[in-house]
């Protein structure tokens, strides 16, 4: 073990690569935090040098942030040197410090290990030059707790990010299949009008024009969806939203006699009316082409302090465990002559919302898509 004699206050060391490379924002604040936390080993505990790994994903390697503890001609721990070492902390205890190593009777190794992400170990790698007392080492794996959660949380954050950057790809795609389509009925909508004499036939040609104008404008809408700069967050009651959503549904629900239940509790929080009532769309209309004949749909929502639980279901035959995997997966879909995009755009506001949208089987039959939303 190599040792080094002037020590630096903060150390940033990528495993994978000694080349530098721009990162994210995201992947900046969650080395910014991380450093700001592995500080405090040095403030509450006897440690020369703090030594923390993990993955991220938003760079595609593995990450290292050092932090030595002043000492003036103090011999200091080469930590890279461990690199080969790995095996050490993959054997220990989830969130449990343990003596890894001791290089002489003055300097001692405990490590943590934090989670094993695809296989690979993210460990807390703590050097000290003094016995740890039980109630230091209990400290030490409370904040390794914290290191775990706030990398699980990051990930999940960058997750959330790239599969809205992939939606709005889609999304972006979906507009050049429609936009010409639109433009030549609207073309043929408007040569029927100006052909036609004055009369069912005129009047008819007329409502396909404005049909296809609004189709146009919600397109429109429809790519602006996701954008934060663009959505119109203001306070909306669930249900007025969820009844405009049933009204457009109601020749179908004749037609099948599905009936939807609706929960009549108020459920007022800020939102994008119109991108909310595209996930009741989205949603009730899956639930409602699922449903048997003479079904019912449920829709309910529980409202807690800081959230809305929404959830609809119907009485259909569920989902098998690729549609489950693949509900959301743009361009996936069962329905005959769908497109694959409703649930794709749901989870894509949702998520722009700060929320989570998510699909399950029904112990008593039938699927049930739940959401929840921040108040």
């Amino acid at each position: 073990m190599k040792s080094r004699k002037q020590p630096l206050a903060q150390e940033e060391q990528p495993l994978s690569s000694t080349s530098s490379s721009p990162c994210t924002p995201r992947s900046l604040d969650t080395r910014h935090v991380l450093q700001q936390q592995i500080q405090q080993f040095a403030i509450a505990l006897p440690v020369v040098a703090t030594w923390v790994v993990y993955s991220d994903p938003a760079q595609g390697k593995r990450q290292s942030i050092v932090h030595y503890t002043p000492k003036p001609g103090f011999s200091y721990p080469d930590l890279t040197d461990l690199e080969s070492e790995e095996w050490l902390f993959e054997s220990l205890p989830t969130l449990t410090l343990r003596e890894v190593l001791t290089l002489d009777s003055s300097l001692r190794a405990f490590g943590c290990l934090l989670d094993l992400y695809h296989s690979q170990a993210e460990y807390l790698l703590l050097w000290t030059d003094a016995p740890l007392s039980e109630q230091q080492q209990r400290w030490a794996e409370q904040q390794a707790q914290f290191l775990m959660n706030y990398l699980v949380i990051s990930r999940e954050c960058s997750r959330q990010h790239t599969e809205i950057q992939l939606l709005e790809q889609v999304v972006r795609r979906a507009e050049h299949q429609l936009r010409n389509p639109l433009a030549l009925i609207s073309l043929y909508a408007e040569n029927l009008t100006l052909g036609s004499p004055t009369g069912p036939m005129k009047d008819q040609a007329q409502l396909i024009g404005e049909t296809v104008h609004e189709l146009s404008s919600s397109l429109t809408d429809l790519l602006s969806c996701g954008q934060q700069a663009k959505l119109h967050f203001a306070p909306h009651d669930l249900g007025s939203i969820l009844q405009e959503s049933i009204k457009g549904l109601q020749p179908w629900l004749e037609k099948k006699q599905v009936k939807i239940i609706c929960d009549e509790s108020p459920a007022s929080l800020a939102v994008d009316r119109w991108q909310m009532k595209q996930v009741f769309d989205n949603l009730l209309s899956n639930a409602v082409y699922f449903s048997p004949q003479a079904g019912t749909v449920t829709c309910n929502w529980m409202v807690f302090r800081d959230e809305v639980l929404v959830k609809v279901s119907d009485q259909g035959a569920g989902l098998s465990e690729e549609d489950l995997k693949q509900a959301f997966t743009p361009f996936y879909t069962r329905r005959p002559g769908g497109t694959g995009l409703g649930l794709a755009i749901a989870k894509k506001i949702i998520l722009d919302h700060k929320g989570s949208l998510w699909v399950q089987n029904l112990s008593s039959g039938g699927a049930q898509f739940s959401f929840s939303l921040p108040r």
